[in-house]
């Protein structure tokens, strides 16, 4: 049987000097993502895998091994179309944040559903640009995308 899914995931060059929420946050992420995915690296007999996650000149890369570490490929894509998304999400993200000390329950509704729909948006774009390269299901396109605006988590 084949077994297209993560079992592994790390995040290159992240964490050092981050703050323990945005620590906190990485990890909820990563265990959200590896209870249930799917994951299909083009042209591969199967999994599972491990994958890890870094960017590097502007390209988002992908590491892939399989289970038991043997290296199994490394995708890469230019974070170029992801820039407007990511930041747009962060700014959602920051006003949510300050709005949920004093804002009425609507503002914050409001403020919650366009930052989902933000998440959507990236989550989207990341099943595009990962077409013919990894298929990924919906639910695992925006938990990865998660864990790319975490690469870009500041402390």
């Amino acid at each position: 049987m084949n077994d297209f899914r993560l079992v592994a995931i790390t995040l290159d060059g992240s964490g050092t000097g981050a703050n323990p929420a945005v620590m906190q946050e990485r990890e909820v992420a990563i265990s959200d993502l590896l209870e249930c995915n799917e994951f299909r690296p083009a042209r591969s007999p199967g999994g599972p895998y491990r994958l890890s996650l870094g960017v590097q000149e502007n390209r988002l890369l992908f590491h892939i091994a399989l289970a038991d570490g043997t290296p199994h490929g490394e995708v890469a894509l230019s974070l170029t179309p992801f820039r407007k998304v990511i930041k747009d999400y962060f700014l959602l993200c920051d006003s949510y944040y300050k709005a949920i000390r004093s804002a009425p329950p609507a503002q914050l509704e409001s403020l919650d559903m366009g930052r989902r729909a933000l998440h959507d948006e990236g989550s989207a774009l990341l099943q595009k640009r990962l077409a013919g390269k990894i298929a990924v299901d919906f639910d695992t396109a925006r938990r990865l995308f998660t864990l790319i605006c975490a690469l870009h988590m500041k402390g």
